[in-house]
């Protein structure tokens, strides 16, 4: 192999939920860290509970792009 044309392999990658703060230990990557937005120990498929992950609607993002009166529809 060429010396100087290879990516650092990390051998344990940490893998960081932004949702819980919760760390995993990957097996090996490039990457030294990988960032979830949301995990298996939060996610509300996996929990059973519901809870709110996107902190705005797809119609108010509409309303708001368009600049759309809600009071018309």
């Amino acid at each position: 192999m060429k010396a100087g044309i290879h990516p650092v392999y990390h051998q344990t990658p940490d893998i960081v939920c932004t949702s819980c703060g919760t760390r995993y230990e990957a097996v090996g990557s490039t990457a030294a860290e990988f960032r979830l937005t949301i995990c298996g120990k939060c996610h509300p498929y996996y929990t059973g509970e519901q809870k709110i992950v996107d902190t705005e609607g797809r119609v108010e993002r509409l309303m708001r792009r368009y600049k759309l009166d809600s009071a018309k529809s």
